[in-house]
């Protein structure tokens, strides 16, 4: 695991980081194609934006059954600015990885990987600080344009940034709206969007991100 965590205090820190940063990234992968373990990570806020929970839940890759979980809870770390959320996630997020006792093949990010203005979104940050697979699954586009995917599960439309395509835009349920799927460290895009369908067997989003939204949810309301 990458020890490098010190932690920014102003945005040109933080700029600095993701440049220094970026070049690590593996957009090849190809990542795991049969995980054993799939980690989905969230982050909940308290109504005044001072308090955060932040939650990793591991699931069977198979059965998609609850293998471990952690929390941790905190503050944010960081500001909010555009382009630099991650840092106010990262450090709790961190932290409740280190809690975990199962070790997960691929972490399943609730935001972007390279679908980022920076080209270094949270998957991105995650997978480089950790060396895991990881990948990002938002539920609504930071940047980019796109087509709208056929209206049948599996459909899907490439993201673009101009002329550069950064993720796609993915059907996971037939006539439901898209996710956007982003490659975040040591994974391809087409084995990003299967274990995503593989993740969604009954609802819009991976299951991973929605027991992890759950957890983080219940762990800040009991704070």
């Amino acid at each position: 695991m990458n020890t490098d965590r010190d932690w920014p205090s102003t945005v040109e820190a933080a700029l600095a980081v993701q440049d220094r940063l970026r070049p690590l990234v593996d957009l090849t992968g190809p990542g795991p194609t049969a995980p054993d373990t799939v980690a989905g990570l969230d982050v909940a806020y308290a109504e005044d934006d001072n308090r955060l929970a932040a939650a990793v839940v591991v699931l069977d890759a198979r059965t998609l059954a609850v293998v471990d979980s952690a929390v941790a809870t905190g503050r944010p770390a960081f500001d909010y600015v555009p382009g630099l959320f991650a840092f106010r996630e990262l450090p709790a997020l961190l932290a409740a990885l280190d809690k975990l006792t199962v070790a997960p093949d691929l972490l399943v990010c609730d935001g972007h990987g390279r679908a980022h203005p920076r080209r270094f979104g949270l998957a991105c940050h995650l997978g480089v600080l950790t060396g895991l697979p990881s990948m990002g699954v938002g539920k609504t586009p930071l940047v980019g344009t796109w087509e709208p995917p056929a209206e049948h599960r599996g459909g899907w439309s490439p993201l673009r940034d101009g002329t550069e395509t950064i993720g796609r835009v993915l059907r996971t349920r037939d006539g439901v709206k898209p996710v956007f799927v982003s490659v975040g460290h040591r994974m391809d895009l087409d084995n990003a969007c299967a274990r995503v369908l593989a993740l969604s067997p009954r609802y819009r989003l991976p299951e991973s991100t929605r027991q992890a939204d759950q957890l983080c949810r219940a762990a800040l309301a009991g704070s």
